[in-house]
């Protein structure tokens, strides 16, 4: 147990983290009238602030608001990491929440009595007799595999945490490692930032289906097919992605072997949402190869067991939740991956009033799923219901 400072402060509802997950989840629990405030380390909406400059949400707007408020139309279909940075600023003043930013929340522990909770930081303590909500991001801890020999590789090695844009690359040879939407939008912006050669390491081949089709967003058909059978929803991507993407084998990217819902449910793998990344392959300006194995001075060494000589390495391999020093004594997270045992609405029977938001990896899209915890959370909490729609956009920004 750590060591308690004296000043000690009460509020009926506590909210770590002030991205999208919070911001909703404190929103809820003003609107139900429980006195609420934020902890956050950074700033607000800190992890978009730092994502590449080119970030776009990969969900369409209308269906990507926040509880309470629209996002302006102004921002257009897919909106940029500025846009919203914007919105998650207006969020806060349009529904008047109590946010301290530069406040790092330490360690989460049960209070005196076992009633509540108490959270500590570096300037006190904050006793929560009602709840506290973990919100501190799925993205927040960046993972670089340990690849035998990186530490004596002779180019650049990065995170894709640590990419900003295409500039210092114009001209080399890039290898991006892993298929995710960061690895394959990362191609798209070297690509068209000037980069000489860019490849894609994979080592279990992608889905792939277009960001919107005839109109319709990807996202959208998600949430309309999401309670079906995997063996339905399967079949349907794989038409879809026949019909709209068409083969990639013969361009180095087999079709998996799972189908798209199989795999988003036995392995938390969603789809790649084409931004360009299909077109660049098919054109040959992105090569897809064989996964990282290991580095030998300048070389990389790849499973397939062919080398290659790139200038820059950006691993886009995921991040960790980080949540371990916060609650990880308190039995809460599921060993292997770290992730909250019980999610949103649905408290862990060992910690009563601990709820945690914004930790699923969804088809249906992250502020979507997001915005729905924050709502479910909250009736849980207070018993009482929460808007079901956004709010008609008063956005200033």
């Amino acid at each position: 147990m750590p060591a308690v400072p004296d000043a000690v402060e009460r509020h009926e509802a506590v909210v770590i983290g002030a991205g999208p997950g919070g911001l909703a989840a404190a929103a809820m629990l003003s609107e139900a009238a429980r006195e609420t405030v934020v902890l956050e380390r950074d700033q607000v909406g800190a992890s978009w602030r730092r994502h590449y400059h080119r970030l776009h949400l990969h969900t369409w707007r209308p269906l990507s608001c926040l509880p309470g408020l629209r996002i302006s139309s102004r921002r257009g279909p897919w909106v940029s990491r500025e846009g919203v940075v914007g919105y998650l600023e207006n969020y806060v003043r349009h529904h008047r929440l109590n946010v301290r930013v530069g406040t790092q929340a330490r360690r989460i522990d049960r209070a005196a009595g076992g009633r509540g909770w108490r959270v500590d930081t570096p300037v006190g303590v904050l006793e929560a007799p009602v709840v506290v909500v973990v919100a501190t991001g799925y993205n927040h801890t960046p993972v670089l595999p340990h690849w035998p020999g990186q530490e004596g590789f002779t180019g650049e090695l990065i995170h894709a945490s640590d990419y900003r844009d295409a500039e210092p690359y114009r001209g080399k040879d890039v290898l991006v490692a892993g298929t995710g939407n960061t690895g394959a939008e990362l191609c798209v912006d070297l690509a068209e930032g000037g980069a000489a050669r860019i490849r894609l390491a994979f080592r279990t081949p992608p889905h792939v289906t277009l960001r919107s089709a005839g109109g319709v967003p990807a996202q959208a058909t998600a949430i309309l097919l999401h309670r079906l059978p995997s063996a339905i929803t399967d079949r349907l991507f794989s038409v879809t992605r026949r019909l709209t993407v068409g083969d990639l084998s013969r361009f180095g990217l087999p079709t998996p072997q799972n189908g798209a819902f199989t795999d988003f449910r036995e392995r938390d793998s969603i789809p790649i949402l084409d931004v360009g990344l299909v077109r660049l392959v098919k054109d040959g300006r992105v090569e897809p190869v064989a996964a990282v194995e290991s580095f030998h001075g300048s070389r990389v060494r790849l499973v397939d067991g062919s080398e290659i000589e790139p200038d820059a390495v950006v691993a886009a391999t995921g991040y960790r939740r980080g949540l371990e020093p916060l609650v990880g004594h308190l039995g809460v997270l599921d060993e292997p991956s770290g992730r909250p045992l019980r999610m949103g609405g649905e408290e862990h029977p060992n910690a009563p009033g601990l709820h945690f938001v914004g930790y699923r990896n969804p088809m249906s899209g992250m502020f979507w799923e997001m915005s729905w915890e924050a709502r479910r959370m909250a009736r849980a909490v207070t018993g009482r219901a929460t808007p079901a729609e956004p709010a008609r956009s008063l956005e200033a920004v």
